[in-house]
């Protein structure tokens, strides 16, 4: 009788013994399936322990750009132009100013009655400090500003870095319509999009359409600007389905667009001041 019960419970343990060894083993099946599915998915990026300000923007340049998006009243936004050009050619001239308008546009598709002016600065933060300071003494610009605010609805801006692989926004003739792609990011991921697109940006060369890359350093944070330029938007539509033609493309695609919390495609017409053109 002993021996039976002795059985009995040496059966009841192997039983829970292999009952529990089936059970972890099922959850280490899971746990790898689930590592192995994610990793298809999952596209890695090595941890930096530095700035993405630092590890994402032009060296040689220590240059800032500033974007401005002018909502104007509808009545009013011929006239703003020519005070915007008036103002902007001045600010040219004198190289007291270390600014100089990049591009100015006129939203065509997108928000509408909105003017939108790129701005650099040569010399980064200093410069934009020294530009400020020499405006608030500047009776003919403060004149300016009173003027132009009669004319606007709202108002907003945001401090920019280029990215290093882009191209250097420079003038170029047209008549061209640009696009201006916005992208905001979720936190944490400016470094796993600058290495997708590091390698991505040779895919949109061939017909000179990449004028210029930024991402915001005071603003809205975590956003991206790509500014695209073309002859026309049928032009527009061929040159982005040429992409997808390209191998490398479409990965690029599949591992950014999870980084992406929200978009938005401007179509801008340049104003007859704009240098991009």
């Amino acid at each position: 009788m002993a021996t039976t019960r002795s059985m009995w419970s040496n059966g009841q343990k192997l039983y829970r013994f292999s009952v529990n060894l089936n059970q972890a083993s099922r959850r280490f099946s899971e746990s790898s399936d689930k590592g192995w599915f994610r990793s298809l998915f999952v596209h890695k990026v090595d941890a930096r322990k530095d700035a993405h300000s630092n590890l994402l923007s032009k060296k040689e340049t220590s240059n800032l750009y500033k974007i401005q998006f002018h909502n104007v009243k509808p009545e009013c936004l011929e006239a703003y132009n020519s005070l915007e050009a008036e103002v902007q050619n001045r600010l040219h001239q004198d190289k007291d100013y270390p600014c100089e308008v990049v591009g100015s546009w006129n939203t065509w598709y997108g928000e509408q009655d909105q003017a939108v002016h790129l701005w650099r600065y040569t010399g980064g933060y200093p410069a934009l400090t020294e530009c400020l300071q020499k405006l608030k003494t500047n009776k003919e610009y403060l004149e300016f500003r009173k003027e132009r605010a009669k004319m606007l609805i709202s108002r907003r801006n945001q401090l920019l870095l280029e990215f290093s692989f882009w191209n250097e926004p420079l003038p170029r003739q047209g008549p061209n319509i640009y696009e201006m792609r916005s992208y905001s990011l979720k936190p944490g991921t400016m470094i796993e999009w600058g290495n997708h697109w590091a390698r991505a940006i040779k895919y949109r060369q061939e017909n000179n359409e990449a004028v210029g890359g930024f991402f915001s350093q005071i603003g809205d944070l975590y956003v991206v600007h790509h500014l695209w330029a073309y002859e026309s938007l049928q032009s527009r539509e061929e040159t982005r389905n040429s992409a997808w033609l390209k191998e490398g493309w479409d990965a690029n695609v599949f591992y950014t667009v999870p980084l992406i919390r929200s978009m938005e495609s401007r179509i801008m017409i340049p104003t007859k001041s704009s240098p991009l053109q």
